[in-house]
């Protein structure tokens, strides 16, 4: 298996051998710039300390290192708001370590959660670029030495990464704030959902149910966006082990905050950035990870620009191509019925990454904060008793069970999470990992849609009450900045467990809580041949062979749907600019890689 993943690191290694060497060149070269404070005016090193404590303004400035933070602090987002209290208690306990810690900038941060199905969620993925601006601004001051990153959620981890990336010679680390701890179960979660929503129960029953979910601070503890990021953090190393699912109450976390600090000392003495530290391998066991634990389909745009911000060129290709080499290892929801608390409970990412290592498809030998090999994110955190200043690691309990965790020989799938579909009429890609094999082709009339509300007032109306294929255009990144389309997850849900065949096509997104029905989504048209399915056109979706077909088609007879955009909207007119020059779903959806 690994001569195949080799083979894909080695192309990818080949098509991105001009960029990676550029931006290498590029880091290395404000490697000997930075940080700058010996050669700043008087007036700008005032400016440096001004808020800073006594101590650090007396103090010579040659014996401290400067720590920048960038947080994504805020109290509305529940897995950010723990973030509150991090630049304190790491201020406190840097000044033990003689750090000077300031926090350089804070990030927008959106909830997903409550822009879902709402105007607000058209600017959620431009959010992500927004993110790596401002944590750019950051860090312009140049007078660090090193950078921390506070951040969870959906778009923040992206952002940040590719803002990090850019002040690639500096040493960063990254903190998450972990999950809340689990309420009402994923499953009575989404059952009220579809009950709602063929009106049996009323509002207020539903808002009951969805306060016993979302009741804490923390992330949410479906395996969504949000827990991907997470997952792929400690893969990639950027983060210590352990950080990403301790839960944000346990005292455990406190001291993987302190040991951070002691981890981004040891880059900082062996001069380690962010940029070499991300090495191909570092990028290859990401996209490892994300199949082999059903991830989110988010994490595809996501990691092709993360990466870019490396000089690394993904494509969707790689991916699928992966996927028919990784097998799923994990059924955490809404791959299974486990949340991310009873997955990490049964050795969570470390049990992940010790599978794979066992199977030889995850590559050990990595650099990371934690340092050399990724044997160390195999082991558990946890507070040594006999001593409670200590943090310690332990190995794995090799004879626990495990329901959401599966061994390479008996995979829950033989194939990841994600597969690439291709076809004459358009591309994109499908989360195959909650997938039953009888969706694995689906032959259906199609009906059109040019909006999500239009979708809600059909399914409403009842004409949607058949087998169906729900095709809604008019929702790629340069249409209305390409929202997620999870309100539309359990109305398609309770039309599938009528019995109906169902499908939905689309170039938006899907949440990452979704991937319950076949949806071929962040679809790109080839020959606007996407735009030309007129209502009642025969369509198949054959997971099976990877391809999307319209029966009888011919191509120059019909004239393609005319999607206009505008800019009214919920803050929509701010972001024209980045509407007007993002780049496609295959190069990241960014306004970077344009």
């Amino acid at each position: 298996m690994l001569s195949k993943i080799n083979e894909i690191k080695a192309r990818i290694h080949q098509r991105s051998q001009h960029t990676r060497s550029k931006y290498l060149e590029e880091i290395d070269e404000w490697k000997k710039k930075s940080p700058n404070r010996s050669s700043l005016g008087c007036s700008n090193l005032a400016h440096t300390f001004a808020a800073c404590n006594k101590n650090s303004q007396d103090s010579d400035l040659n014996s401290k290192k400067f720590v920048g933070i960038i947080t994504a602090y805020n109290d509305m987002l529940s897995a950010h708001a723990p973030f509150e209290s991090y630049p304190s208690m790491l201020k406190e306990e840097g000044n033990k370590l003689n750090l000077n810690i300031q926090v350089a900038g804070g990030v927008p941060a959106m909830c997903d959660g409550i822009t879902q199905g709402e105007p607000g969620m058209e600017l959620s993925l431009f959010s992500r670029d927004t993110i790596a601006l401002s944590t750019a601004i950051g860090l312009s001051h140049n007078v660090f030495d090193s950078a921390i990153c506070m951040g969870t959620c959906d778009k923040i981890v992206p952002g940040l990464l590719i803002g990090a990336l850019k002040f690639g010679h500096l040493p960063v680390i990254f903190l998450p704030g972990g999950p809340m701890s689990t309420g009402i179960s994923n499953a009575k979660k989404a059952q009220a959902r579809q009950a709602y929503a063929a009106g049996e129960i009323q509002k207020i029953d539903l808002l009951n149910v969805e306060q016993q979910a979302y009741h804490s601070t923390g992330t949410c503890t479906f395996y969504g966006t949000a827990n991907t990021n997470q997952l792929i953090a400690e893969a990639m190393g950027f983060q210590l082990p352990g950080t990403a699912f301790t839960p944000t109450e346990s005292p455990v976390r406190e001291y993987l905050n302190k040991e951070s600090l002691e981890a981004l000392m040891r880059l900082m003495d062996s001069e380690i950035g962010l940029g070499e530290m991300l090495d191909i391998k570092n990028w290859m066991n990401a996209l490892i990870v994300l199949l082999a634990s059903g991830g989110s389909t988010n994490l595809v745009i996501h990691l092709i620009a993360m990466a870019r911000s490396a000089g690394y060129i993904l494509t969707i290709e790689d991916f699928n191509d992966l996927s028919s080499i990784i097998p799923l290892l994990c059924q955490v929801y809404p791959n299974g019925t486990a949340d991310v608390n009873e997955f990490h409970s049964e050795g969570g990412i470390a049990r992940l990454l010790s599978n794979l290592m066992e199977g030889d498809l995850i590559y050990k030998d990595i650099e990371t904060v934690a340092g050399f090999g990724l044997e160390s994110y195999t082991k558990i955190p946890y507070i040594d008793k006999k001593n409670a200043k200590n943090l310690k690691w332990k190995d794995l309990d090799q004879n626990q069970n495990t329901k959401s965790i599966s061994t390479i020989d008996n995979p829950f799938k033989c194939n990841g999470g994600i597969k690439f579909i291709g076809g004459d009429i358009a591309e994109g890609v499908i989360k195959v990992s909650a997938l039953k094999d009888e969706n694995e082709i689906i032959v259906a009339p199609a009906k059109v849609f040019l909006s999500q509300e239009d979708v809600l007032d059909a399914f409403k109306n009842g004409a949607l009450d058949s087998d169906l294929f729900i095709v809604l255009l008019g929702q790629s990144p340069e249409v209305n900045g390409m929202p997620e389309l999870h309100k539309l997850t359990s109305p398609i849900n309770l039309l599938q467990k009528k019995g109906h065949k169902i499908a939905l096509v689309t170039d938006g997104r899907m949440s990452g809580a979704s991937g319950s029905f076949p949806a071929l989504i962040h679809a790109v048209s080839k020959n606007k041949n996407l735009y030309k399915i007129q209502n009642n056109d025969q369509l198949t979706l054959d997971l099976k062979n990877g391809l999307f077909l319209i029966e009888d088609f011919k191509s120059t007879e019909r004239e393609p749907i005319m999607i206009e955009t505008d800019n009214n909207g919920l803050g929509r007119s701010l972001f024209e600019l980045f509407r007007n020059n993002v780049s496609s779903v295959n190069s990241g959806a960014s306004i970077f890689n344009k």
